[in-house]
């Protein structure tokens, strides 16, 4: 019998603490439930200082999600030329930038009407 999958808010918080494992830098999270067109329900946005660095980042979000949760990415894109690798799971989704295309992107801009959330790093 299969696992019941993670809750969006279990696995947001999952996703946050992959990132933060490879020191993922200013970590956002934003709650679209409320919105009506939103494409996921949370998105979890952060970057690196590196291309190295933001596929680590990712690689350990994938991790972290399968070692808490056994679930796999529905799609993960990017993450060859590392610059911005998305890590979709329907509903949530995590984007790694790479800081320059993070500041070029804006999307926490774009989406600046949900709930954000700043990850502090305790």
């Amino acid at each position: 019998m299969p696992n019941k999958p993670a809750s969006p808010d279990k696995l947001a918080e999952i996703v946050v603490q992959g990132m933060l494992e490879k020191k993922a830098r200013n970590v956002v999270v934003i709650d679209l439930r409320e919105l009506g067109a939103a494409v996921t329900d949370i998105m979890v946005i952060s970057h690196g200082d590196s291309d190295r660095q933001v596929e680590a980042i990712a690689e350990s979000v994938v991790d972290e999600v399968k070692k808490q949760a056994g679930e796999n990415p529905f799609s993960r894109e990017g993450q060859r030329e590392g610059n911005w690798v998305i890590v979709d799971y329907i509903t949530v989704v995590a984007h790694v930038f790479k800081k320059d295309m993070r500041g070029f992107y804006a999307i926490e801009d774009l989406w600046a009407d949900g709930k954000v959330t700043v990850i502090t790093e305790d």
